[in-house]
This record gives C-alpha cells, structure tokens and sequence, in this order.
C-alpha cells in the first residue's frame, strides 16, 4: 500500500509541476481553460462573482481535505514548539554571552536544521495534489474573464460600485483575483475549524 502511495505522490508531484509550467504559456491556460469549461461552463449563468464564491469553496474544500490527510499535524506542532523554544535560547545564550550554553545549542541546530527540513516536506506534499485542481480552476476563470466574458463586471462590497473583472484594485492585482482571494482566505478558515485542521 506504501509502495502505491509513493507512485501517487510522485505522479501528483510531476503532473503539479508541469501544470505550474505550464501555467506560465498563454496558449496552455487557454487550452486548459477551454477543456475545463465543458465541465464548469453551466456556471456562467450566474453572475461571476457568485461563480468564483462556488469555486472558492470547492478549492478551499479540496485543499483543507488534502492538508488534513497528508499533514502530520501533532508532530508539526510539536516541532514547532520545540524551534521556538530552540531560537529563544540561543537568542538569549547570545544575548548573555553564554558560550557554554551557545556549544550546547549549536550540537543540537543540527537536529532542529532536520526537523525543519521535514516540515518543510510535510509543507510541500499536499501542495502538488492541491495544484492539480486548483490550477485547472484558475485556467478556466482566466479562459471566462479573458477570453468569453471580457466585458465582465463584478460587485465588490466595499468598493460599493461595479468594475469590470480585469480592473486592477490595490494598483496591480486583478478585481476577479482580488474577489477570489477574500472569499477563499475567509471560507478556508471556516472549513478549517470545522475539520478541526491544524489545532
């Protein structure tokens, strides 16, 4: 079964990866947008920022699962007690001069640089399984606001008034990407706490 699971997270590392690549072609997204709107097209009777409101909640879904069930959570938090700890006593041997305590502490950064790099690799496995629905779902908001509706508006409540999608808020970020971002960010937290992820 292990064995499986290794197969899985390295196509799903692969394929993450190309997807990021491939991101970056503008006939890639339109493609990849154009596949992906045979599956999500019905949406687009609704207005399009109730449609990135839906689609924010399926990408929050999805990656809050993936992070629950690929994320050792009790021993992220346990190393990350045990660093904080680490970097406040070296601050304070340093601070004191203690070059007894600052040998001790620096035989151990050794395990605390390990632990870290773990984290890291416990960080980063989710996200390659994360990237194979969340890029698919940008490419085709950028395939409906680009290319079928570039006339698009969308209602921000606090700026009161509507804009068009592409308009820039903030000075450089997109209006839709702005939307997306707030309603993602709040409903993450959300589905978070309710799966009682990372507590």
């Amino acid at each position: 079964m292990s064995k499986w699971k290794e197969y899985l997270d390295r196509f799903a590392l692969i394929a993450g990866f190309c997807l990021i690549i491939g991101f970056t072609s503008q006939e890639f997204r339109d493609s990849l947008g154009a596949m992906m709107n045979d599956l999500l097209g019905p949406l687009t009777v609704l207005p399009i920022h109730i449609v990135i409101l839906l689609l924010s909640v399926i990408t929050g879904l999805y990656v809050s699962i993936i992070q629950k069930y690929t994320i050792n959570w009790e021993a992220t938090k346990k190393a990350q007690e045990q660093m904080k700890v680490f970097q406040k006593e070296f601050r304070e041997a340093q601070l004191s001069g203690n070059k007894n305590k600052l040998k001790k502490l620096e035989e151990q950064r050794a395990e605390i640089m390990q632990m870290q790099s773990e984290m890291m690799k416990q960080q980063f496995k989710p996200m390659s399984y994360t990237m194979l629905v969340t890029l698919p779902i940008f490419g085709w908001l950028y395939y409906l606001i680009f290319v079928l509706q570039p006339e698009a508006t969308i209602m921000l409540p606090f700026y009161g008034i509507k804009i068009l999608a592409t308009d820039m808020v903030l000075r450089f970020v997109p209006a839709w990407l702005f939307w997306y971002f707030i309603c993602s960010l709040s409903i993450s937290q959300v589905i978070r706490k309710l799966l009682n992820i990372g507590a």
